[in-house]
């Protein structure tokens, strides 16, 4: 038991996920949420709210840009993404407390969490695949 108990309370505290991220922001929580992925990505769509530093820029912008004592929670595309992995070893290195958001940008917009892009806000999907979807209440 000691082993589990170790292992999953070390996990928890290095990593979050997009409804724990959401429901910070949505209580107003100081977080700085870090989008890690290449300029691209970062256009085609990001979470609303996120900062865009590439993890290979973290090392030179964040001591300028980011409080070292504001927690960071940091994000790449999807869980077959390193990308959030590695941000989170450059901001760790420079002593800020840091988790990785799992499921990155895609749970993120299968959970219908508010995202936009340079054109302006987009729309909200809801994936039952991943969540629970109700039908709306007919009244």
């Amino acid at each position: 038991m000691t082993d589990a108990l170790s292992y999953f309370s070390a996990k928890l505290a290095l990593e979050t996920d997009s409804s724990d991220v959401y429901a910070a922001q949505k209580a107003g929580e100081q977080v700085v949420l870090v989008d890690v992925r290449g300029g691209e990505a970062w256009a085609q769509g990001r979470i609303r709210g996120a900062i865009h530093m590439p993890y290979r820029e973290i090392a030179d912008r964040a001591p300028r840009e980011i409080d070292r004592s504001t927690p960071v929670v940091v994000y790449c595309w999807s869980p077959g993404c390193n990308a959030g992995a590695k941000g989170a070893i450059e901001f760790a290195k420079l002593g800020y407390s840091v988790k990785e958001m799992i499921g990155g940008y895609e749970y993120w917009v299968r959970e219908g969490q508010p995202t936009e892009n340079d054109e302006g806000a987009l729309p909200r999907v809801f994936d039952a695949q991943v969540m629970v979807v109700r039908a709306p209440v007919a009244g």
